[in-house]
């Protein structure tokens, strides 16, 4: 089977940066996947993915060796299979709150006797090799989100269940559960306590930690401080970014003009 680059580097503690796709288009997906990261993550939660999308943006990204991760649009087996069914090389699960929450994605997302999915690699098969089903429970990443309280107060449960290889803070939900605006990003207020909090827990039980970023400089920060896999914001957000910073200097060589 077609090696996970990115499980690798987790279980050897290297940090990693993933792409974020909230967009269906494989020329888009083809070319943040060129830009070099080491994972590119299709958000079918809150992103405009449609599930006839998924298999040609799974293609496109595989024009390179970047490692293919969706976020699921919940903790559901018959998502999560489906995305793994298609070439996916990893789930991100939302709103995990719990220890059954995470027993739920690791059935769903491993082959007995690890789990209960189902056979039926439709495309992972051809991504992945002849021998996907015999060496997908070791490959496939299952990662779980952290966003709410609940889940904080209960992270060492959480972060012992068998199966289980990453856990991903989502900020703005756990800002939002914390009494805090949505967001990320940020440098004070509830949430920087609680990153702390997962880091913590995360080497407690020698399982790698995640966390959204949308600007660099605070992912890079994020990195330093321990966590090992982290975004710099989405294909929208750094089209929207790179078009307002390409305008504002426009209208600054307009206004020197004058």
């Amino acid at each position: 089977m077609r090696k996970n680059r990115l499980k690798a580097a987790l279980r050897a503690g290297r940090p990693s940066v993933s792409g974020w796709l909230t967009v269906g288009h494989p020329l888009l997906a083809e070319a943040l996947a060129h830009a070099g990261y080491d994972a590119v993550t299709i958000d079918l939660q809150h992103g405009a993915v449609s599930d006839a999308e998924l298999i040609a943006v799974l293609q496109a990204l595989s024009t390179t060796a970047v490692t293919p991760l969706v976020r699921v649009a919940w903790n559901e087996p018959a998502r999560i299979m489906k995305a793994l069914d298609l070439g996916a090389y990893g789930v991100i699960a939302p709103m995990i709150e719990t220890a059954d929450d995470v027993r739920a994605l690791v059935r769903a997302g491993r082959y007995p006797p690890g789990g209960m999915r189902s056979y039926g690699p439709t495309r992972a098969a051809f991504y992945g090799g002849p021998d996907y089903a015999a060496a997908a429970n070791d490959q496939v990443i299952l990662a779980a989100m952290i966003e709410t309280r609940s889940a904080l107060e209960r992270l060492d449960e959480i972060l012992t269940v068998p199966g289980l290889d990453l856990v991903f803070v989502g900020p703005a939900d756990l800002s939002q559960a914390l009494g805090g605006p949505p967001g990320a990003d940020f440098e004070d207020g509830p949430v920087p306590e609680a990153l702390e909090r997962v880091l913590a827990a995360s080497r407690r039980h020698g399982v790698p930690a995640g966390v959204f970023c949308k600007d660099a400089g605070h992912a890079a920060r994020m990195r330093a401080a321990g966590f090992r896999f982290v975004t710099a914001d989405s294909d929208v957000g750094l089209l929207r970014r790179g078009a307002a910073a390409a305008l504002a200097a426009l209208r600054d060589d307009e206004s020197d003009a004058g």
